[in-house]
């Protein structure tokens, strides 16, 4: 029997829906093992986010309301000592920036072994065993982790969110752990990007360009359209983030974030092995690229050869004339 405590990802007083990958994953261990799923409301917002979490099966959820913003030095000794005191076999997140970010250092105080950025998860004999991606996802390698408790991190795009089971899960508040480290660190500030659209890690529809569009001008001008018209998320590759068209937070890829929509638009993208790896998951993957040669081709299932100044703005018009 394994229990396992799920971290949630708070966002501006609530929980942030990519929560609900950790706790499909932990749901699925908890039944593989007959063990039970806890959750652990950590942050600005709590409160609000453990009635957010309370339908979804959880056996209780805790909550440790943390003022000032996100700092993981500050957030590590409090998940470790709900860890340690509530006997747990697995701590596990979703494998977002938060994710990446804090579980690692809760790790190192529970002197726990590591699975990240897992794709899917199996009980075999008594044993859990993790499917993850290697050398940019052109492998899956399989792990088991040996220590007492496992640290885990799961690929939101291959873990669906959790849907609601119904019941209300009790809630119980606890104390926040004091640590040296955190009393010499301080929250200054957080710069985000604001936008009416999508997620980019959510949304059904994504909108990528590369580099081929050759300025910020033409993101605007050219691909935004489509974007709006197709109430998609922008996305662009890492060569054009480097260039200065699109914000840095944009960038799908191995050294992005990484993206399954229904439908993926990849614009100007030659599709080198590192932006594949950020979205291959897709279900359908359109190209638009005038070199047919492109890498792109061999994942995309529709491939179009053209200019993209010239079929971007036809393919939003008959877009805009199809849905009119």
């Amino acid at each position: 029997m394994t229990d396992v405590l799920v971290v949630a990802e708070l966002l501006e007083g609530g929980m942030r829906r990519s929560t609900l990958s950790a706790v499909n994953f932990a749901k699925q261990v908890a039944e593989g093992t007959g063990g039970s799923f806890d959750i652990l409301a950590i942050g600005e917002g709590a409160d609000n986010a453990a009635s957010q979490l309370s339908g979804y099966g959880a056996r209780k959820i805790f909550t440790a309301e943390i003022e000032g913003g996100y700092v993981a030095e500050k957030y590590a000794p409090t998940v470790a000592e709900v860890a340690k005191s509530g006997d747990y076999g697995v701590v596990s997140a979703t494998a977002t920036t938060y994710g990446k970010d804090l579980l690692p250092r809760v790790a190192a105080r529970l002197e726990a072994g590591v699975a990240s950025d897992i794709a899917s998860v199996a009980v075999d004999g008594g044993k859990i065993v993790y499917r993850r991606p290697m050398y940019a996802g052109n492998v899956f390698g399989y792990c088991t982790v040996e220590t007492p408790i496992q640290v885990v991190t799961v690929r939101q795009t291959e873990f669906e969110a959790a849907a609601e089971s119904g019941g209300s899960s009790d809630t119980e508040s606890v104390s926040i752990a004091e640590d040296d480290a955190a009393s010499r660190v301080e929250f200054v500030s957080l710069e985000s990007q604001k936008s009416e659209r999508p997620e980019l890690t959510e949304a059904e529809i994504v909108v990528s360009g590369g580099r081929a569009l050759k300025s910020a001008e033409n993101f605007k001008t050219v691909l935004e359209p489509l974007v709006d018209t197709l109430g998609a998320a922008m996305g662009a590759s890492r060569a054009a983030a480097d260039a200065g068209y699109v914000p840095n937070d944009l960038q799908v890829g191995q050294t992005g974030k990484v993206v399954a929509p229904k439908l993926y638009f990849a614009v100007g993208i030659s599709g080198a092995i590192q932006h594949l790896a950020g979205m291959k998951g897709s279900k359908v993957i359109v190209a638009i690229n005038k070199d047919k040669e492109a890498p792109i081709a061999q994942v995309a299932d529709y491939f179009l050869v053209g200019d993209l100044f010239q079929v971007i703005p036809e393919l939003t018009g008959e877009i805009k004339k199809a849905r009119g």
